[in-house]
């Protein structure tokens, strides 16, 4: 049997919640953007007049207003994003529990068993346009097809509040002569080695032999070519069946560049205390760390290491961030940014080795604290149990 895969993709989603709020925004330019003074002003989402001046999703503030001058901006509000997300969700579970997110404002939904209950995929694909509209105030434009790749280049292709089919019939005439970087997993490095071996088009990429493609990109090359034939298998996965993470990582962009280690040292607590919460949250220990540094020049790099024992416990995440940047950066710039990623992921009722110099007493009494300010600040609010290096310094 053919399935039937639909992608929903909310339009503008950033922008459209802000304009709930602010109607009387709709006509005239206007844009999520992040905070400038902490140096995060680049364009999270615009509403469509913004989109006719050429204002683009991640472009800078000072980029977009030389396109617009009178482009309002409004600061991002997250839990007001995952609020309408949730509600849409519950639409979409209306109709099939195959839902598999990507990103807050997109996912897939494998609807084939229901289409003998709610008609073809184009008529569950426009029921779920109309009930987004009528009960969350947002329009969603939902791609059509028999798998995942080209259900979401048809979400891509009419919008904003459309409903496009592809059908195995004419994906070829309909998609081949579109620009290869419309398909998805074809990134700005990807772009550049399939620019130089000639392919331009979709099609080009499905007229490719895999074994050029494979050679060139890697088991991702072949991929490609086979999804821009339509031979796409992947499933449409709930969150229940995602695999596993394979890493944790926080990062941060500085509001003022970091002159010293003692101001590194806080920024890459902070930073571990989050990816220790996230590790217990997976029910998961760290098998090593990688810290990320950017300077003022927006030069970034990286330095990992193993750990004797794998951990989740902020102490020992921050010593071990702290080692590395002390070992591998010279400060001949100031830090801009930092970021911290712990993998391979090793759950927590695997047997592990113990280290000599391991004090399991110790590690047990840290483990059991950690999670205690975890459980409180989770009940109370973040800052209601804190470290004492995260209190401003007395003026």
């Amino acid at each position: 049997m053919e399935r039937v895969i639909l992608h929903c993709d909310l339009n503008n989603f950033f922008a459209s919640v802000e304009l709930l709020s602010r109607p009387e925004w709709k006509q005239v330019p206007m844009a999520v953007c992040g905070s400038v003074e902490a140096r995060h002003g680049v364009i999270l989402a615009k509403n469509e007049p913004a989109k006719r001046y050429g204002v683009k999703t991640a472009e800078t503030l000072w980029e977009a207003r030389r396109k617009c001058p009178q482009l309002i901006t409004v600061p991002p509000h997250p839990d007001q994003y995952r609020i309408f997300s949730r509600r849409a969700h519950r639409v979409y579970e209306r109709f099939t529990d195959r839902i598999e997110p990507f990103g807050i404002d997109e996912c897939w939904l494998d609807v084939t068993g229901s289409v003998p209950l709610f008609g073809s995929g184009e008529e569950i694909a426009h029921a779920i346009r109309r009930a987004v509209k009528e009960e969350l105030g947002l329009t969603v434009s939902v791609g059509v097809s028999f798998n995942k790749v080209f259900a979401k280049l048809g979400s891509d292709l009419k919008k904003p509040d459309a409903v496009t089919v592809i059908r195995r019939a004419e994906f070829q005439k309909l998609l081949w002569p579109l620009p290869v970087e419309a398909l998805i997993g074809v990134g700005k490095s990807t772009l550049c080695i399939l620019h130089g071996m000639g392919v331009i088009t979709i099609g080009d990429l499905a007229q490719a032999p895999l074994s050029t493609l494979r050679a060139a990109l890697g088991k991702n090359g072949e991929q490609l070519g086979k999804n821009a034939r339509g031979q796409d298998l992947s499933p449409v996965l709930s969150t229940q069946e995602q695999p596993p993470a394979k890493s944790i990582g926080r990062s941060i962009t500085c509001p003022q560049d970091l002159m010293g280690p003692e101001q590194v040292r806080r920024v890459i607590l902070m930073l571990a205390d989050e990816v220790a919460k996230e590790l217990r949250a997976h029910g998961a220990l760290a098998g090593g760390i990688q810290i990320g540094v950017r300077d003022s020049q927006l030069r970034t790099r990286e330095f990992q290491r193993r750990f004797l024992q794998p951990t989740r416990l902020t102490r020992q995440l921050l010593d071990a961030g702290m080692e590395l940047f002390e070992e591998h950066w010279s400060w001949r710039l100031p830090v801009r940014a930092l970021g911290l990623r712990v993998s391979p992921l090793i759950g927590e009722g695997e047997n592990i080795q113990l280290a000599l110099g391991c004090d399991p007493q110790k590690t047990a009494q840290e483990e059991t604290l950690e999670a205690l300010m975890t459980k409180l600040q989770k009940k109370y609010g973040r800052g209601t149990l804190m470290r004492a290096a995260f209190l401003e310094p007395p003026k």
